[in-house]
């Protein structure tokens, strides 16, 4: 089984090069984008999630980092839902209590078929290093709907707006490799037949 998917989007907003492998074949992996603080962010998503994943990204943020975050999520997404292919044998569900010292993020996802986020708690409304709380959630959205996958992210505790996103991008991490792990059935985890 190759669980692998290589995704370039380019817009007048971003240029986005992409390669991900679920089972972490990648001789390395590698994140860097023109945003410091979302590399430190996906570089620990992906050292949750045990997944191989080279990015390359640039973005317009001298308008808004909005949209490199978000492009990202949605390209990542579109990797995801390639590299999984019709989803046999995957365990499908997949949660995470993350703690980040006063941080405490529930992260729950669901590879259903239906993207959709659910971002809900009392997350701090303070700028991380200069990027608005705002920009955060349009990753997992972007994520989410791309990825056909249903994600919750539920902020529990956290006065630390750094440690309370990044428990979700760890989060995210975790209840994926969960969710994508191989359980050794041949079909398809929905009494559908299909995702």
């Amino acid at each position: 089984m190759n669980r692998t998917a290589s995704v370039h989007r380019i817009t007048e907003e971003t240029n986005i090069d992409l390669e991900l492998d679920l089972d972490h074949r990648l001789d390395t992996s590698r994140v860097e984008t023109d945003l410091p603080l979302f590399n430190h962010f996906l570089t620990a998503l992906v050292r949750h999630s045990g997944y191989g994943m080279r990015l390359s990204a640039q973005g317009d943020l001298a308008v808004d980092p909005h949209h490199l975050v978000e492009d990202v999520g949605i390209v990542f997404g579109d990797a995801l839902n390639r590299a999984l292919g019709d989803a046999k044998g995957i365990h499908r569900y997949g949660q995470r209590y993350l703690p980040m010292d006063e941080a405490l993020v529930l992260v729950v996802v669901d590879i259903s078929g239906r993207g959709q986020l659910f971002w809900q708690g009392a997350f701090p409304d303070r700028p991380i290093n200069g990027v608005a709380s705002e920009v955060w959630p349009e990753f997992f959205k972007g994520f989410a709907q791309h990825g056909r996958i249903t994600v919750h992210v539920v902020c529990q505790a956290g006065t630390n707006a750094h440690h309370v996103i990044e428990a979700s991008f760890k989060g995210l991490g975790r209840a994926l490799a969960e969710a994508t792990r191989i359980t050794g059935e041949a079909t398809v985890p929905s009494t559908k037949g299909l995702l």
